[in-house]
């Protein structure tokens, strides 16, 4: 017997497991909100240079942008432009006839004015982040996932030491400290800091969440849990769309979206820690007191009454025995399978990140409502992810997971071959490429708590974290490859993808398995006997020293 079965005469699916699951997707709904905040609190609106109307021409605004700025092709003032000197205009004649090409020009002196009709507030409009800044407004969001990216090394890495539930409350409240801190950032610099700061905690959310949701549930129900989790993080994506129509000023949205994260903290202290983490970390009275409430929350108080160290010794030899040995990073390519796995696994979250975000930060490319097509990228989330839960529960994993990154790849790389006139068509691309990506999400988080043992899972979900979070940080910076050759950035975007599809058959299938708790399990492919565990029954259970902290990716 082992933990898996341990967990169903405590209710398995009971209350406290609906209840938890429950509470712990709660805050996902702004995980999105922060992920994809800049595509509203950075949007550009449009903008022109600054004239002093009044010294310059002794006249009112209106009617003498042509006077002083240059028209571009489509006939609209130019957006780092001005005259060196006003271009006056015979009486009579057509304003825009003496937008001259051979007028001197140069960049803006007096800043710029910005059309606030869509936008009242961004940090484009507040600091200037256009024309020779623009750079910066990509830098912010790979800094951000440069956060996350430390935040999965560290706080990864710490959870397998410290626990789960630990990090998990530490997590919530330096996201809402970090957050409210930006709201009221009084420059650029310390607007990244604060930003980077919340990635690494938003990491560290997003962690805790998938083990403890994963670690506490039963074997036939990991899917649809992991899949709610997947779908918290869709409905987030549309509440952020009404959120910011709502709220136009970027200071406000901001703080909307993280002052909740306080509440998460206070209640993030019910969680009881994984029972299974506190015996391989050599704690099992903890872990037999955490069984016990989880059992009489759930109604099975004599089985509570049944669980002892005795028992739990008896129905976790290979858990306890798993206790004794200290894993680092190192395991996680030491043997050839976890090799091949560690692989295929990073490619396949770099990837999915990596394409997945170059479409979702760039909304205002496809000229309609920003507000609109993230509801539309929100919402076909929906169907995909209910098309790839159906799929890992009845056809497999592997086989969900190559589909989805190779039609994704597909997807983009064909938008190279549609005229930018066709947008409807460019949009319904990009649409079906990003829910095939966000599919591809959906599996690879559960696939990956699958896949790794327990004495190394969240170091393996590190790990994958960690190339995620690095594809988040190079996609919005591949964007200015677009212009030197506009089709290159879509390749690139739609090309690895189709890779790491490929290497996707290389790994083992995983549905309907019990999660493996030893690396050895891992390369023989099946759990180890009890009998061979017996002669580490010896080393008594209150005395199992912990392991030492997973190493930092």
């Amino acid at each position: 017997m082992g933990f898996a079965d341990l967990l169903e005469r405590t209710g398995g699916m009971g209350r406290f497991q609906v209840t938890q699951v429950i509470l712990l997707c709660i805050p996902i709904l702004l995980m999105a909100s922060h992920n994809l905040l800049q595509n509203f609190t950075a949007a550009i609106p449009n903008h022109w240079c600054k004239i002093n109307y009044t010294e310059t021409l002794n006249s009112s605004k209106e009617g003498w942008e042509s006077l002083a700025i240059p028209l571009d092709e489509r006939g609209r003032p130019e957006k780092c432009l001005e005259f060196v000197e006003i271009q006056w205009s015979p009486i009579g004649s057509n304003m825009t006839s003496h937008n001259r090409t051979d007028a001197q020009t140069r960049y803006c002196t007096m800043g710029w004015e910005y059309d606030r009709e869509e936008f009242s507030s961004t940090i484009i409009t507040e600091w200037d982040l256009v024309c020779g800044d623009k750079t910066k407004r990509q830098l912010a969001q790979s800094l951000y996932m440069a956060g996350v990216l430390v935040g999965a090394i560290i706080l990864g890495g710490l959870s397998d030491k410290y626990g789960r539930r630990a990090l998990l409350i530490w997590s919530n409240l330096q996201l809402a400290i970090s957050g409210v801190c930006t709201a009221f950032s009084p420059n650029y610099l310390s607007y990244c800091v604060f930003r980077f700061l919340g990635g690494m905690a938003l990491s560290g959310i997003g962690l805790n969440t998938t083990a403890l949701i994963v670690e506490w549930v039963p074997t036939k129900v990991r899917t649809i849990t992991g899949t709610l989790a997947g779908y918290s993080y869709t409905v987030g994506q549309l509440l952020l769309a009404g959120l910011a129509y709502g709220i136009r000023d970027w200071r406000w949205l901001q703080l909307c979206v993280s002052l909740p994260f306080f509440i998460f903290f206070l209640y993030s202290w019910w969680y009881p820690e994984s029972a299974r983490w506190l015996v391989l970390s050599g704690n099992p009275s903890k872990a037999v007191s955490e069984m016990k409430r989880v059992a009489r929350y759930n109604g099975k108080a004599e089985e509570a009454e049944k669980i002892t160290l005795e028992s739990l010794k008896a129905d976790m030899i290979k858990e306890v025995a798993c206790g004794n040995v200290s894993y680092t990073v190192f395991d996680l390519v030491r043997t050839s399978t976890m090799r091949r796995i560690s692989f295929a696994v990073s490619l396949v979250w770099f990837s999915t990140s990596f394409a997945y975000y170059g479409l979702a930060m760039d909304l205002q490319k496809f000229g309609v409502s920003i507000y609109l097509i993230q509801v539309i990228f929100g919402s076909v989330d929906f169907p995909a992810k209910l098309i790839s839960t159906t799929s890992m529960i009845y056809i497999g994993r592997r086989v969900t997971q190559f589909f989805a990154l190779i039609l994704g790849g597909l997807a983009i790389i064909a938008n190279i071959f549609v005229p930018n006139e066709l947008q409807i068509l460019r949009t319904s691309l990009a649409v079906f490429g990003k829910g095939c990506l966000a599919a591809s999400f959906s599996c690879v988080f559960l696939y990956t708590t699958e896949l790794y043992p327990t004495v190394i899972r969240q170091s393996g979900l590190g790990l994958g974290s960690t190339m995620a979070r690095i594809g988040g940080i190079v996609a919005p910076l591949v964007k200015m490859l677009g212009e030197f050759y506009p089709f290159l950035p879509l390749l690139i975007y739609g090309g690895i993808p189709i890779l790491s599809g490929l290497l996707v058959y290389f790994l083992p299938e995983t549905v309907n398995k019990p999660l493996p708790d030893t690396i050895e399990e891992v390369e023989t492919g099946k759990p180890k006997t009890p009998e061979k565990e017996v002669k580490k029954e010896i080393v008594p259970l209150q005395t199992v020293t912990t392991s030492p902290i997973r190493e930092a990716l």
